[in-house]
């Protein structure tokens, strides 16, 4: 299967080209179309429903969709996560342009609005309504619910979930192909992940993808072609007699910030009763909730994780983020370095 896009799509179709007429289709129509496709064809389009159908039944490493303004190729197999993940625009057209502009890929919707305080709080980003040239590809992706656009002085910024650390790691990976095949460009990526097991094999999640496209290491991390990667590896472990932590994440964050906020010695005598009621350490989320309740916020933890950081003191958000070694990292990742 080859799905050719594009404008110059006449170099890359051959004679028994499928040369697909978008106009008057209904989706049942599209989904007979699909069905009756073999996997050996050629299909010129440029419907993004026709082209999820497709990729969705033939999403391999052996079937390819062309971008024919480049002449390059993804296969299927990306192209169906860029869809799935990015929403993005695979009909291209769209050009890099002169803005300055940053992706910033994090874990979960937390780690979202954990890090959208911290770059409103500390480097002063505000939401921003209007989409820089280079992003008009996910321009979609800033109109679902948790993807945030920001913008200060120096460009913007957006802030994707990705579903875990492997999906931090598959986006920024199929992210670096699209600028690849599409020729586009964004000024820097950071890649927010947990250490799970150790600082070292996080690293090496980020570098083992990256060495598919020849980085250069940097003084804050690597760079692919005109665009900087900025590691921002998440590990601050909490030490307390009754908070059950086993692994790295925003949450230790939170509580390193809550505590230095003076919050969790505020709700300490609520932890001993019901440490001791339930007969055993509290996990961190147990302790965000509690937090949330006792704080009067009556919203999601999305909600609480922006609103406390955003309320909290300057001289802590800076000191738990310095513990943490990501301050050098947010600060390249924000421009400030221009």
């Amino acid at each position: 299967m080859r799905i050719i896009t594009g404008k110059r799509f006449e170099a890359f179709a051959d004679e028994n080209a499928l040369i697909f007429q978008e106009y008057g289709k209904n989706r049942r129509e599209l989904v007979e179309i699909v069905g009756s496709l073999t996997g050996d064809e050629t299909v010129v389009t440029a419907s993004l429903e026709l082209i999820d159908l497709i990729l969705s039944r033939f999403k391999s490493e052996r079937h390819f969709l062309i971008y024919s303004d480049t002449g390059k190729t993804l296969t299927t197999r990306e192209a169906y996560e860029l869809r799935k993940y990015l929403e993005f625009d695979l009909r291209g057209g769209f050009t890099g342009g002169p803005s300055l502009a940053s992706v910033l890929f994090v874990e979960g919707k937390t780690d979202a609005k954990f890090f959208k305080a911290v770059f409103k709080k500390l480097y002063e980003f505000k939401e921003s309504r209007e989409v820089p040239a280079n992003l008009k590809f996910i321009e979609r992706v800033f109109k679902r619910e948790n993807f945030e656009l920001l913008r200060n002085e120096n460009g913007f910024l957006a802030v994707i979930p990705s579903e875990g650390n492997s999906g931090v790691i598959r986006n920024l990976g199929n992210f670096i192909r699209a600028m690849e095949v599409f020729e586009f460009s964004v000024d820097k990526i950071g890649v927010a992940i947990d250490v799970d097991d150790n600082r070292e094999s996080a690293m090496a999640s980020i570098t083992g993808k990256l060495s598919l496209f020849y980085p250069e290491k940097t003084a804050t991390g690597f760079r692919v072609g005109k665009t900087e990667v900025i590691p921002l590896i998440i590990g601050l472990p909490f030490e307390d007699e009754l908070i059950e932590w086993k692994k790295p994440t925003v949450e230790d964050l939170m509580l390193h910030l809550i505590a230095r906020e003076g919050l969790l010695e505020r709700i300490r005598p609520a932890l001993r009763t019901l440490n001791e009621s339930l007969g055993r350490t509290l996990k961190p989320k147990e302790i965000m909730y509690l937090a949330l309740s006792a704080y009067g916020h009556w919203g999601n933890l999305e909600g609480f994780y922006e609103l406390f950081v955003m309320r909290s003191r300057f001289r802590n958000i800076k000191a738990v983020l310095r513990e943490a070694g990501l301050m050098e990292g947010l600060f390249t990742l924000s421009g400030k370095d221009r």
